[in-house]
């Protein structure tokens, strides 16, 4: 890992340390407070806890406002590949009028179906450099299992975490994100603007075989690329196996949830069923592990230095270790916000070396399995309505392909990729300002009305 990427990962373990230490602390000294606090918290008129505000879907200037922020923020965050959970739920509280665990739940089903039209509309797409899939599958089946662990272990946060300390949290990680993926645009824009003026030198002067200079002398590739159909490049593009071992995981997990919903909380039947999930993600994380150390140290051994799965990373076991805990981090910040763990794994993906449109379309293709779990869980608990899931799932499928049409074009105009990572800045730069702003907002109102302010009991705040 370079400097700047050691520096960044210290940024972010010292703000989440003295974040959370400070919250510990807040709680020592409030604890006296507790009682009284949490029942406001959990009964009062502002904290929406357990009720349900479900507005009536009807048109008006409420719902086309949210139907044209929706829509920009599923094209733009699919495209980046970080789903705009983090805009969707301000969106769905502040403008339709949803609490906020409603607005979480129809927040899933706005990123699954933004990734599942971007995952279709990415399948008929080559990839811009090799003749290989543009999802890369070893990518997918190393993050997937962790970042479906982590949206586990989130939730169960949620309940714990106050609220403040959870904004404090999404600040430091998404200006942090936002910031070092706009560097890293920087960086790639540079780099293209030098590779752009090397091609046309190059197009402009071209010496023959005879030593004689040649102006604006077009040449082709020595080995051009082979032309296919999109149904070859959609069946191309499909790697069945390796979908049949991630949709073993997302089903293995979505079995665990269901399950554990219907045991009491707390009890040893619950923990059972919750630390099975553990070994599930841990196998495959493990096995896929192993599989890129070994071929890492074979083409190191035998002087090959192509880089594996598109990323540009030393598979070293330090680096494997550090990619584990990221998904976690990504998973357990999607649980906290009702975002699709995007927020982590698109800048993640950027910084191992993976090229932008790699990088969006597996980060993409990765949260529509996980979304697709929150949704079918929410489903089974109740947790949104359906009409407006639909209306809303219907407008983010619209959104993810006409994004990725958009920005394909976009790209072929301009040849520069480094709009999608300005892109992905864009997106978590802009969930920081509504989610930071509302989450301030919040916290002073529980300040002013004397509540708890420091950690709950997990099992009695269920």
């Amino acid at each position: 890992m370079s400097f700047s990427t050691k520096t960044f990962i210290v940024y972010l373990v010292s703000g989440f340390s003295v974040a959370v230490l400070s919250a510990l602390y807040l709680t020592q000294n409030t604890n006296d407070h507790k009682n009284s606090s949490l029942s406001l918290q959990l009964h009062g008129s502002y904290g929406s806890i357990t009720d349900k505000t479900w507005p009536e879907l009807k048109p008006s200037w409420r719902l086309a406002l949210a139907s044209i922020i929706g829509f920009l923020g599923s094209a733009f965050g699919t495209v980046g590949g970080v789903g705009g959970g983090g805009i969707f739920v301000p969106m769905l509280t502040l403008i339709i009028g949803f609490d906020t665990k409603s607005a979480a739940a129809l927040s899933k089903c706005m990123i699954m179906g933004a990734s599942t039209s971007s995952v279709f509309y990415n399948l008929r797409v080559r990839h811009p450099t090799k003749d290989v899939p543009i999802l890369d599958y070893d990518l997918a089946l190393l993050f997937q299992p962790m970042l479906m662990l982590g949206i586990t272990v989130g939730v169960a946060l949620s309940v714990v975490f106050p609220y403040w300390l959870i904004t404090v949290l999404i600040i430091i990680l998404f200006i942090g994100t936002s910031s070092r993926s706009f560097f890293k645009g920087t960086e790639m824009w540079k780099e293209e603007t030098l590779l752009k003026k090397e091609m046309a030198q190059a197009q402009t002067t071209f010496v023959n075989s005879r030593g004689e200079l040649l102006i604006d002398t077009e040449y082709d590739p020595l080995v051009p690329r082979e032309e296919k159909t999109p149904m070859q490049i959609f069946c191309s593009n499909l790697k069945w196996k390796r979908i049949l071992v991630l949709m073993i995981v997302w089903v293995s997990f979505l079995l665990l949830q269901v399950i554990k919903n219907d045991v009491k909380v707390c009890s040893v039947w619950y923990w059972v069923l919750f630390s099975l999930q553990f070994p599930i993600a841990l196998v495959v994380f493990w096995y896929e592990a192993m599989k890129l150390y070994k071929d890492y140290k074979k083409r190191m051994n035998t002087g090959n230095l192509e880089c594996i799965c598109e990323a540009s990373i030393e598979w070293t076991v330090l680096h494997i270790v550090f990619c584990a805990l990221c998904g976690i981090l990504g998973g357990t910040v999607g649980g906290l916000l009702g975002s699709g763990g995007g927020f982590i794994l698109g800048p993640l993906l950027i910084e191992i070396g993976v090229i932008p449109q790699v990088a969006s379309a597996t980060a993409t293709f990765v949260m529509m399995f996980s979304s697709s779990l929150s949704v079918v869980e929410f489903y089974l608990l109740k947790r949104f309505p359906i009409p407006y899931a639909l209306y809303l799932f219907t407008v983010s499928v619209l959104a993810g392909f006409v994004g990725q049409l958009f920005v394909r074009k976009l790209l072929r105009i301009l040849g520069r990729a480094s709009i999608i990572v300005f892109i992905l800045s864009g997106v978590i730069f802009a969930s920081a300002l509504t989610m930071g702003v509302i989450g301030i907002e919040r916290s002073i109102h529980m300040i002013q009305n004397h509540e708890f302010m420091g950690f709950l009991g997990f099992c009695s705040s269920q």
